[in-house]
């Protein structure tokens, strides 16, 4: 050892580093992994010059290749300290540094098979020093590289096996150990040029967030939403703990795990995810650039928009949830709004801000000090109870619809098509559901039209061919509306004594729009030959029997002073609810979708033939 030439290592070996970070861009356009290979080929001169790897640590070479961990026992228990001391401990560790950085590098290259190699080789030298000070960040680092490459294989549990293990021992070495470890990049530096302890300890914690990050990925992977979240939501944390982070990335991050809360109806945790995310994307464009700047920091103005964009549709997906949840909670057996159930839900309210809200906010928080207030700040604009009445809701709306326009800034139509049509569509489910708290039927006329108004161009422009499910939705969306304005004008004419020609003309006017949608919808379903299915599919099952049950009701409403006419309307209305009818006998599973349209088409098939008799002799007589 004494004959070995330690300057030139050292020199090789930063070299290769320093190649190493050469961004592939500055590479020539004909050789863009030019400076890679340039570093390799030191790194293999280093390990040339450090000798072959002493024979005692390659006896076993199957033992920590994570695919053969179940058959490696010691693997599965907690490592034992062992301490590199002597010439041949420390040149495995050497030779398990270079190991590393070869493997890094191949798979830099997209060489990834050597990559393997060359990582699963440095695990080996090191396995039995991988819980002291010198050895157990490179372990976890060379575990992490592997634990990532697996995943990109679609090898998901076998990654999940070395990240799983990385964690692991982390957790031991913090418990047993404690202080900073070695980092990799300093086993080849005099003692003089040593990190310190802040930096070392630093440089630790970002390897623990990198596994957290990347068990959140393989955990949402392998569809364990619940760790997937925790995991998200602890990287989240650590990286602001430690200022590592980059502000675009990590606000989509936050917003992004905030959809995982409302999807668990937790509003409280999903408004501060979508708190933080406001803020921290407002430190974008402000931080100084350094190394680690990734090209979203600025650099991309289109991208910082499609980002504000889509922290936009997760703050619109918010508004609207708990919105929606609310109405689910407080509504009658016909959709309208309860009284007797909204009484009960103010007089519940006061119980759901206990202790338990202030535990949970605490669990959830981001950052401390002034970003914590920062945080706070935007929060408190924010309801996360679900709102009781009208203005309440109206808030929420706002807020939901001002989040539209800006999303709609970035998601225009003209190259975002499907984008687009889901802002406008959720915009269209922000009024609906904000005509449920309105008691004026009047200016729930208004709101719904305002989502005609915004729905009906989506589709004119659209090909069919190539955006047949959208155009499906929206014609199916564009008639409920319509059905609803005329059930609304229904409800209003009722209540005068004698409702003039204008209201009965616009309530066959929406009825007839109503009809155009639905038979546009059903249309849709039809084969090239123009032939209805003779089994319509689960997809649009529902869909497709509601609309023929509506249909239906709509002839029945047509309001006409020829008799002859409406006994027309009659017979049509019939023939589709006979067609529900008939359609549920000869497909029973097809019942199960719709049991109660089921059961009123029933019920007229029953009645409508007596009434339209009535019809008949009354036109015999005339």
């Amino acid at each position: 050892m004494a004959n070995v030439p330690w300057a030139e290592i050292r020199e090789k070996f930063q070299a290769a580093l320093a190649l190493s970070r050469v961004e592939l861009h500055k590479n020539p356009e004909k050789e863009p992994y030019k400076s890679k290979y340039g570093a390799r080929a030191l790194l293999e001169e280093v390990k040339a010059l450090l000798g072959p790897a002493p024979e005692e640590e390659d006896e076993r070479p199957q033992a920590d290749d994570a695919s053969l961990q179940s058959e490696d026992p010691s693997l599965r228990l907690p490592a034992e300290v062992v301490e590199v001391e002597g010439p041949v401990a420390q040149r495995s560790v050497r030779l398990a540094v270079i190991e590393y950085h070869l493997g890094v590098n191949h798979i830099d290259t997209e060489e990834l098979s050597a990559g393997e190699e060359h990582l699963v080789k440095c695990l080996r030298l090191l396995r039995k020093y991988r819980l002291s000070h010198e050895c157990v960040s490179l372990y976890i680092q060379a575990q992490n590289n592997l634990g990532i490459l697996w995943s990109e294989r679609e090898e998901i549990e076998t990654a999940q096996s070395y990240l799983e293990s990385s964690e692991a021992l982390y957790n031991q070495y913090m418990k047993e150990i404690g202080s900073p470890p070695l980092d990799p990049t300093e086993h080849f530096l005099p003692e003089e040029e040593k990190l310190t302890v802040q930096e070392r300890s630093k440089r630790f914690e970002k390897v623990y967030t990198h596994i957290l990050y990347y068990l959140a990925q393989v955990y949402q992977h392998m569809e364990m939403f619940e760790k997937a979240a925790h995991y998200c939501h602890s990287t989240l944390k650590l990286q602001l703990e430690h200022n590592a982070y980059h502000p675009i990335e990590w606000a989509v991050n936050a917003a992004t795990l905030s959809q995982f809360y409302i999807n668990k109806l937790c509003f409280m945790e999903a408004r501060h995810c979508l708190s933080a995310a406001n803020v921290i994307f407002g430190q974008a464009g402000k931080i100084p650039t350094t190394e680690d700047t990734t090209e979203s920091e600025g650099d991309v103005p289109e991208l910082y928009h499609q980002r504000k964009g889509e922290i936009a549709r997760c703050w619109i997906k918010y508004c609207l949830t708990l919105m929606q949840n609310a109405q689910l909670s407080m509504q009658d057996n016909i959709g309208e709004l309860d009284l007797d159930k909204q009484c009960e839900l103010r007089a519940l309210r006061k119980k759901e801000l206990d202790e338990e809200e202030s535990v949970r906010k605490k669990a959830v928080q981001f950052g401390t000090g002034e970003l914590c207030d920062a945080i706070s700040a935007v929060e408190e604009k924010v309801r996360y109870l679900r709102p009781l009445d009208f203005e309440e809701a109206r808030e929420l709306f706002l807020l939901g619809q001002q989040y539209v326009f800006e999303a709609k800034e970035f998601f225009q139509i003209d190259g975002y098509v499907t984008d687009h049509i889901e802002i406008v569509q959720d915009h269209s489910a922000l009024f609906k559901v904000l005509a449920f708290f309105e008691t004026d039927m009047e200016r729930r006329c208004k709101m719904h039209k305002r989502r005609i108004a915004m729905l009906e161009p989506l589709i004119v422009d659209l090909n069919p061919q190539y955006y047949l499910l959208v155009n499906r939705q929206i014609q199916f969306e564009i008639a409920h509306t319509y059905y609803d304005m005329m059930d609304l004008k229904v409800a209003i004419a009722d209540k005068l004594r004698d409702p003039d020609s204008h209201i009965v003309k616009k309530i066959n006017n929406l009825n007839k729009s109503a009809l155009k949608y639905y038979q546009l919808f059903l249309d849709s379903l039809r084969d090239p030959n123009k032939v209805f299915p003779e089994q319509i599919g689960e997809d649009v099952l529902r869909p497709a029997m509601v609309a023929k049950f509506r249909v239906a009701r709509l002839y029945g409403k047509i309001i006409t002073t020829d008799p002859k006419k409406e006994l027309e309307n009659l017979a049509t209305s019939l023939e589709h609810y006979k067609f529900i009818v008939d359609y549920c006998e000869k497909h029973p599973e097809a019942a199960q979708e719709i049991e109660v349209e089921l059961e009123l088409s029933k019920e007229m098939v029953s009645l409508l033939p007596t009434k339209m008799e009535r019809f008949r002799t009354k036109l015999g007589q005339t």
